[in-house]
C-alpha cells in the first residue's frame, strides 16, 4: 500500500493531488475545503510504471534524509578535529572519506606545503566549513589552518582541555613554524611547562603530527613590552619601547642576537608581529648607540692661497727697468771720463772678468 495526500477542492484540476469535496466526505465525513486528506493506494492499482516511480521517490527521499543528517552532524563540528582517509584526488584536491559514508574535500590551498599526500593515507584534519549544494553537503577540511594546532593542543594537554590553561593566540606559517601564546588561569600553574610536558613529550607529539613543524610556546603577558619580548624568543631582548599612536614596538637586542631576533627571511619577527598585533622594529645596541652619540664637529681644513701672480710679474718688470736705467747711466758716465780714467776703468773691468 502507498499513502498519498490530496487537497479537498470544489473543482478538481489535478486528480493526483486534489479530490472533490463529495468524494472526500465519503472517506472523512467532516472534511472541509482546503483540508489535506491521506488516500491509500495499492501497488497493483499503480501499475508497473507507477511502482518504479514510487521506488525512485522513496530512494530519493532516503538520500535527501541521509544528506540532511550528514549536514546536521558536521555543521555543528566546524572548527573541530576529525579523522579522515584519502580516497582519491580531483584537480589537486584530496577527497577524503569520513564516517557513515560522508566525504570531505581537502583543497590544495589548505594542504601543508611540506606534506605529501597519497591514496589510503589517514590524516587528522580540522573542519573549516560545511556548505549546502545540489549534490549534498560539501565539507571543507584543512591541514594548514591554525585551528588545527589549537585542537591538537587540546587533545594532548589536559590542562588546556579543562580550561586551566588558555590559548591566547596563534601565529602559524604551515609546514615551517608556529608561535602559540598561553597563560595560566589557575594560580601556581606553569602554562608553558604544561604545554611542553615532561621531557617535551606533549609538544613533540604535536610536532610529529604536523610533520616536523617547529613550535614556539610563548608566555602571554598583560604588559605589551613584556609580551613583545617573549614573542621574539629564542632571541634575548634588551629593551622594548611601545608607541601606541603608531601601534609600533621598537625593540633593542644585542648585536650578536640581531639575526636570531629577525629570523630566517624575517620569519621570527613576522610571526611575533602576527601574534602580538604590534608592528615590530628591531635594532641592535650599536645602531641605537650610534644614533644617540652626537656627531663630531668637522676639523678645519687648511686651504692654500694661490700666489699673487700679477704682483710677481710687476716686480720683475720693475727690476728690469731699474737695471736698464743703471746701465744707461753707467755708459754716460764712462763717456765723460778722460783717456786716463778710461784706461784705469778698462783694467778694473778686465780684473773683474778674470
Amino acid at each position: 500500500m502507498r499513502s498519498r495526500s490530496k487537497s479537498v477542492v470544489e473543482k478538481v484540476e489535478d486528480p493526483r493531488i486534489q479530490v472533490q469535496l463529495d468524494t472526500a466526505k465519503k472517506i472523512k465525513p467532516d472534511a472541509q475545503l482546503g483540508e489535506i486528506i491521506p488516500f491509500e493506494e495499492s501497488a497493483a492499482a499503480l501499475g508497473r510504471i507507477g511502482a518504479q516511480t514510487a521506488k525512485q521517490v522513496i530512494q530519493q527521499s532516503l538520500r535527501e534524509a541521509e544528506r540532511e543528517q550528514v549536514f546536521a552532524e558536521y555543521a555543528d563540528r566546524e572548527g573541530d578535529i576529525i579523522n579522515a582517509k584519502i580516497s582519491h584526488f580531483e584537480a589537486g584536491s584530496a577527497i577524503m572519506e569520513l564516517d557513515r559514508g560522508a566525504t570531505a574535500i581537502l583543497p590544495r590551498s589548505e594542504q601543508a606545503p611540506h606534506e605529501r599526500y597519497f591514496a589510503g593515507q589517514a590524516r587528522k584534519v580540522v573542519v573549516l566549513e560545511v556548505r549546502r549544494t545540489l549534490r549534498g553537503p560539501q565539507i571543507i577540511v584543512s591541514r594548514a589552518h591554525k585551528a588545527l594546532v589549537k585542537r591538537l593542543f587540546e587533545l594532548e594537554v589536559p590542562e588546556i582541555f579543562h580550561g586551566q590553561v588558555e590559548i591566547v593566540g596563534i601565529a602559524r606559517e604551515p609546514g615551517s613554524r608556529t608561535k602559540i601564546a598561553v597563560r595560566a588561569r589557575q594560580a601556581g600553574l606553569d602554562a608553558r611547562g604544561a604545554c611542553i610536558g615532561q621531557r617535551g613529550l606533549r609538544v613533540q607529539a604535536i610536532v610529529n603530527e604536523l610533520g616536523g613543524e617547529k613550535i614556539d610556546i610563548i608566555e602571554w603577558a598583560e604588559s605589551p613590552e613584556r609580551f613583545v619580548a617573549n614573542a621574539l624568543e629564542p632571541a634575548h631582548v634588551v629593551r622594548v619601547d611601545i608607541v601606541p599612536e603608531d601601534k609600533t614596538a621598537y625593540v633593542v637586542v644585542p648585536d650578536r642576537q640581531l639575526s636570531l631576533a629577525i629570523g630566517k627571511e624575517g620569519q621570527n619577527a613576522r610571526l611575533a608581529a602576527k601574534l602580538t598585533g604590534w608592528r615590530i622594529d628591531i635594532r641592535s645596541e650599536s645602531e641605537v648607540r650610534a644614533e644617540l652619540e652626537p656627531e663630531p664637529e668637522p676639523e678645519p681644513v687648511a686651504v692654500a692661497e694661490p700666489a699673487p701672480v700679477v704682483e710677481e710679474a710687476e716686480e720683475a718688470i720693475r727690476h728690469d727697468l731699474v737695471a736698464e736705467v743703471e746701465a744707461e747711466s753707467a755708459a754716460a758716465d764712462e763717456e765723460d771720463l778722460d783717456e786716463e780714467d778710461r784706461a784705469l776703468l778698462g783694467g778694473k773691468k778686465k780684473r773683474e772678468r778674470r
